[in-house]
């Protein structure tokens, strides 16, 4: 399956330079968490409702969008493979992928777009590679004199 296939076209932006609290409430009253950030029609940022929760009402009414973008963004072309998309998340504490073809912002896809596939699909993404080796963890011992703390 193809990232265009789950993604939701159109994203939402905004620009770098619009205060925070304006995205604020873009994002409450949307009911969406990641806003797109462009300048140009080109993709520069990405703001999430976490970037905005952390500063506070009193720090979105002074800062812009800039001051709390992501600037370095990572990507995805909407021909990428779902299990590509997964693995460009997995390990970054990143909750989307801007979609762009030909330099044009076409779309976004969200882990929550990616588990919601999954859960519904009973199935996870293939990696292609064998599951990791699990290692076993230590106990408690099964002696009740001992204290667990």
């Amino acid at each position: 399956m193809r990232i265009r296939e789950l993604m939701t076209p159109l994203a939402e932006t905004i620009s770098p330079g619009a205060l925070a609290e304006q995205a604020w409430r873009r994002l409450k009253n949307g009911r969406f968490h990641h806003l797109v950030v462009t300048e140009r029609g080109r993709v520069v940022g990405v703001l999430s409702d976490q970037d905005l929760r952390e500063v506070g009402a009193s720090g979105r009414q002074r800062m812009t969008v800039e001051d709390l973008m992501t600037g370095k963004v990572v990507t995805a072309n909407p021909t990428m493979p779902l299990e590509k998309a997964a693995l460009l998340l997995k390990g970054r504490s990143i909750g989307c992928l801007p979609v762009v073809d030909k330099k044009e912002l076409v779309g976004i896809l969200t882990t929550t777009d990616l588990l919601q596939w999954i859960h519904s699909h009973g199935e996870r993404p293939a990696t292609g590679r064998a599951p990791k080796a699990t290692r076993r963890t230590a106990r408690w011992p099964r002696s009740t004199s001992q204290s667990r703390h």
